[in-house]
């Protein structure tokens, strides 16, 4: 049969050609599928991803040491999302690659249709309307939380959290709202001051003042759950633990007391959530001087 020799010899031996393949079927899906040329595709690149060091074209003359084991991530990112789901999912079920390696195609892939989640915005969507879609990119971010990894650590708490945020503005189902929160609370020590001071507005609004202080708190109220339910063989992991996140929450504190425009009871709420077990020292911290002074004389 013509189609299938053109197939074998033309388009999977190639990776390239695979990927383009795939976007072109994107407009008559269903023929494309009926006559295997989806699937076909996504076998080859599967075993491509599974079994080439670099990328075909990569260029031989380079050591092999200095090719990223990421290479094919960025190819595989302009994908539609059923085919990328595909992919990752044949991928994932081999245990052939890190379960990290997995998180940052899936970081690459949302960074590309999520650009809320990146700090830095393209001026200019190369995206169609239809493609921009809130249900477009509710559906980007539901399969993308669907296809993380179980292992810890496979994403990052800053991935996890910027997730997290615009789910407020996608209207996203509550298995996902409540599996970014476990997440995001799992890894909550890992995080940085930097990390949690997303703006609380629409990504649409410019007039991003205030941070998202309801955010930090429901997941540090998940952390918590998560926390009271370990019983590791060393308790002192526990106390490094819990104490290393109150850290992190008074130095969050500290920045959100001075904002103005922060109601004070988010701010008390947020204080009185961390149990005393965080703070090991009895001293009174400088967000609670900030606090004292901002809000002491109208008490």
């Amino acid at each position: 049969m013509k189609l299938e020799a053109f197939l074998s010899s033309c388009i999977l031996e190639g990776w390239k050609d695979s990927i383009l393949t795939l976007q072109n079927t994107e407009k008559v899906y269903e023929w494309s599928e009926n006559l295997g040329i989806v699937r076909r595709c996504i076998e080859s690149i599967v075993d491509k991803i599974l079994t080439l060091q670099q990328r075909p074209g990569y260029g031989k003359k380079r050591h092999q040491s200095s090719v990223p084991k990421d290479w094919w991530t960025e190819d595989v990112s302009f994908l539609d999302i059923d085919i990328f789901r595909c992919i990752i999912a044949a991928v994932k079920s081999t245990n052939m690659l890190r379960p990290q390696l997995i998180g940052e195609a899936l970081h690459v892939y949302a960074s590309r249709w999520l650009p809320e989640i990146t700090e830095n915005r393209p001026n200019e969507s190369s995206t169609s309307q239809e493609q921009d879609s809130p249900g477009r990119k509710k559906k980007i971010l539901e399969t993308t939380v669907g296809l993380i990894p179980a292992d810890k650590g496979s994403v990052s708490i800053k991935f996890l959290l910027r997730l997290l945020r615009i789910t407020n503005f996608l209207a996203v189902s509550p298995v996902t709202r409540a599996e970014l929160l476990r997440l995001s609370g799992l890894q909550l020590e890992e995080a940085t001051l930097s990390d949690l001071l997303l703006p609380a507005r629409s990504p649409n609004d410019h007039d991003q003042t205030s941070t998202d202080i309801d955010l930090v708190t429901m997941v540090l109220e998940s952390f918590l759950r998560q926390w009271r339910r370990q019983t590791p063989a060393d308790e002192s992991q526990l106390l490094i633990s819990i104490q290393k996140v109150g850290k992190l929450i008074d130095s969050y504190l500290q920045v959100v007391a001075k904002d103005a425009n922060m109601p004070v009871q988010k701010v008390a709420s947020l204080a009185e959530t961390l149990p005393g077990i965080a703070r090991p020292s009895t001293m009174i911290s400088t967000w609670q001087l900030t606090f004292i002074s901002r809000y002491g004389a109208a008490s």
